[in-house]
């Protein structure tokens, strides 16, 4: 993708897309720090609608039944294994919870996207030189 353009990107329950597999997609399962703690569940998956990529998770945390809930973007990249009930990511609890906030007004906006990735040390999907990583869920 190119440095000058930037799909906007779309929750993937907004979108006629599915998963290819139904078992493959992630969606309400826990997610787990590298340590094994509790960060959250998966609430959705941000989609490139033009890449037919997946760009990062949604994770829903805290609240009860929706009210008092936090959500955060959290890129692809940091996913280090999934179960079929978990998603485990390669960063602490202490480290995801500090990660930028979550806007509304700002999700449309490469500056909060590049925000995120530089926060976790990974380099944004539009640079020259990126490689998808090799995960069983691309939508179709």
């Amino acid at each position: 993708m190119s440095d000058e353009k930037m799909a906007e990107l779309r929750k993937l329950s907004d979108t006629a897309q599915t998963v290819a597999e139904r078992d493959d997609d992630i969606r309400g399962r826990d997610v787990k720090d590298r340590d094994g703690n509790d960060l959250g569940k998966v609430d959705d998956l941000l989609i490139d609608p033009e890449e037919n990529k997946v760009r990062f998770l949604v994770v829903a945390s805290g609240g009860f039944l929706g009210i008092g809930e936090t959500n955060s973007f959290i890129p692809v990249e940091t996913i280090s294994r999934i179960t079929s009930d978990e998603v485990h990511l390669d960063q602490k609890r202490d480290h995801v919870a500090e990660a930028p906030a979550y806007d509304p007004d700002l999700v449309a906006e490469r500056d909060f996207y590049q925000s995120v990735y530089s926060y976790y040390g990974y380099q944004p999907y539009w640079t020259p030189g990126y490689v998808y990583p090799a995960y069983p869920f691309p939508p179709r």
